[in-house]
Parts: structure tokens; C-alpha cells; sequence
């Protein structure tokens, strides 16, 4: 098939498509690119017909009445353990707070502060925002604290198939203090 248009009103026409970051409807690329809803519909057949004959890892695909261009479903997985975010080491008062709700779930933080001896309140909000810690209801007692237990993030991200895989706590405990 002949390319109609200038490889310049192609190359203009993917920059808008790879910065949008979401659909953009033919209405609003015709006006950045000063052409009709009908040349923008040929530029996008052209544009797709080069990324299908060269095999590309992108496409471009239409999506609630606009266009957009997206990573091709074969390469997910690529995609996704590259955007998988790399989570810091754990602070000691991380894990052992995160020790506690797992071996004792489901837990109030004020639990988890008898048991350590210290406020956990920052600690706690970063477990809940990495995901490794969710509430899991309120307990049925005064004030009706809330109840905290581990998500399926927290046994990903220490390779445990379930809970039952922890090691035996009166283990963990006789190591911690042969440290």
C-alpha cells in the first residue's frame, strides 16, 4: 500500500499517540495536526500497517472512540516484570511488626504496640501503603479498633505459597534471641 502523507505527519501523529497516555478521540488529533477526522483515520491505518509488517512491540488500537497506542498483549509479561516496582529493604521495626500481624492476624494496632512495646503507626501505614498489610474488618470490642491481618503481596513477597509455610514461631523467636 503507498504511504499518502509526509513521514513527518506519521511521526507527529505517533508522538501525540505515545505522550497521551490514554485514548485521544480523531476530533482532537485532526486539530493538533491541522487535517481532517479522514486524513487522521488514513495516517493511523498507515501507521498500523508499519508496526504490523515490522512486528512491532507496540500497536495502536482504538478505544472508546479514540486512539491509542498500547504495548502488544504477546509482551505482557515483559511489561509487567519491568514496571514491577523494586520495594526497598524492610526497616528491623518493619519486620518485626510485620512478624507480629502475620503470626497473630487478625490483630488491632494497639495489639501489635502492647506486644512491641511502641507506637507503630508510621510502620503500620507504610505495610498498609506497600500492601503487604490490609485491614481486615473491626474487632467487636470497644471503640471497634481496627483489624489488621497480611495480603497476598505479603507471601509474594517472601515466596510463601500460604501462611502455613512460617516457620514455627517458637523457631523464629529462639533465633531472634541467639542474635
Amino acid at each position: 500500500m503507498p504511504l499518502f502523507f509526509s513521514g513527518d505527519l506519521r511521526a507527529a501523529l505517533e508522538c501525540l499517540l505515545f505522550v497521551a497516555g490514554g485514548p485521544v478521540k480523531i476530533e482532537k488529533l485532526a486539530e493538533c495536526l491541522g487535517v481532517t477526522k479522514e486524513d487522521v483515520v488514513e495516517l493511523i491505518t498507515e501507521l498500523k500497517d508499519i508496526y504490523n509488517s515490522e512486528g512491532r512491540g507496540l500497536q495502536i488500537r482504538e478505544i472508546e472512540g479514540g486512539y491509542q497506542m498500547c504495548t502488544r498483549p504477546q509482551f505482557s509479561n515483559y511489561v509487567e516484570d519491568f514496571l514491577q516496582p523494586e520495594l526497598p529493604a524492610l526497616s528491623r521495626a518493619a519486620l518485626e511488626t510485620l512478624a507480629i500481624i502475620a503470626y497473630k492476624q487478625p490483630i488491632t494496632r494497639s495489639e501489635i504496640e502492647y506486644i512491641r512495646g511502641v507506637k507503630v503507626d508510621g510502620i503500620l501505614n507504610n505495610l498498609l501503603k506497600r500492601g503487604l498489610v490490609k485491614e481486615m474488618g473491626r474487632k467487636d470490642s470497644p471503640g471497634r479498633p481496627n483489624l489488621y491481618g497480611t495480603t497476598p503481596q505479603f507471601l509474594e513477597f517472601f515466596g510463601l505459597k500460604d501462611l502455613s509455610e512460617l516457620p514455627p514461631l517458637d523457631k523464629v523467636v529462639n533465633e531472634e534471641n541467639s542474635i
